[in-house]
């Protein structure tokens, strides 16, 4: 861990962070129906993503409390302009106030609040929450993760033969073919893409789904704390090369990825490069 953030001093931060996404998520809920559209004003972006009053708000509110538990801490989030600075900086928040907004606009549940801090460019602590349902998965590096205060971990699965996979229906078909065997393609359990990217992610790392794909474009923010938690509890979000994810570069936007445990990796990385 960076020389500017022990694991104590990562730990100490826990019970306030905690408390603060607790205190954020109510920001968001008013504005949630379930099985509805929402009643929060919507726009777009530049690039065509849609944004709430309830992103921008819980944005705003976690930039001023979490800038105010670590002050020397860079930022970065989706509804806050980039600043360059945060290169330059050893401790860096990583935010997505709404992570999975087109669900959490029309009434579907799995829409989560990601925080990340990283330090030397590496998360130390990671904070998924999913206030429909009132789930906290949380993790710090070295200490393990939990799910309500509950320890987790992967799940036993060794084999693509059988696993409970989610992501995009291109990625899981390349899954198929390129586990293949003698032109039988294996029996995949297809568990309903789950939107929020945080969420999918901490989905393996319970074991309640054994691989989670993810297409292009996804962001620092979409991945970093879940991603820290998959770690801790056996796994990781890598490249299809198998690389680890790495975060704070100057263009914050990955390419193809799979959340998998350590036992599956190298199973799945093969099996979804095929073309």
């Amino acid at each position: 861990m960076s020389d500017s953030m022990s694991p104590e001093a990562a730990q100490a931060l826990v019970p306030a962070l905690r408390a603060t996404i607790r205190e954020a998520a109510t920001l968001a809920l008013p504005f949630y129906q379930a099985g509805r559209q929402t009643g929060a004003r919507v726009w777009s972006k530049s690039g065509g993503s849609p944004v709430t009053e309830a992103d921008v708000a819980v944005d705003t509110f976690l930039k001023v409390r979490l800038s105010a538990l670590l002050p020397r801490a860079a930022w970065l989030s989706e509804e806050t302009s980039d600043d360059a600075l945060r290169l330059k900086a050893d401790l860096v928040w990583i935010v997505d106030p709404i992570d999975g907004t087109r669900a959490f606009m029309s009434g579907h549940p799995d829409w989560s609040i990601a925080v990340a801090l990283l330090a030397a460019g590496q998360p130390v602590l990671g904070f998924v929450h999913a206030p429909v349902t009132d789930t906290f998965y949380e993790a710090a590096a070295g200490a393990g993760a939990t799910r309500n205060g509950q320890p987790i971990g992967v799940s036993g699965q060794r084999e693509i033969e059988g696993a409970r996979v989610t992501g995009p229906k291109p990625m899981l078909e390349r899954l198929a073919r390129g586990a293949a065997r003698d032109g039988v393609q294996p029996d995949l359990v297809t568990v309903e893409r789950i939107p929020s990217l945080a969420l999918r992610v901490v989905r393996v790392a319970e074991g309640s789904v054994d691989v989670g794909l993810v297409s292009p474009n996804a962001r620092d923010w979409d991945l970093a704390g879940a991603d820290l938690i998959l770690r801790e509890a056996g796994g990781s979000v890598c490249d299809l090369q198998g690389q680890p994810t790495t975060y704070n570069r100057p263009d914050p936007v990955h390419g193809e990825l799979a959340a998998v445990s350590h036992g599956l990796r190298d199973a799945v990385v093969a099996a979804v490069g095929t073309r």
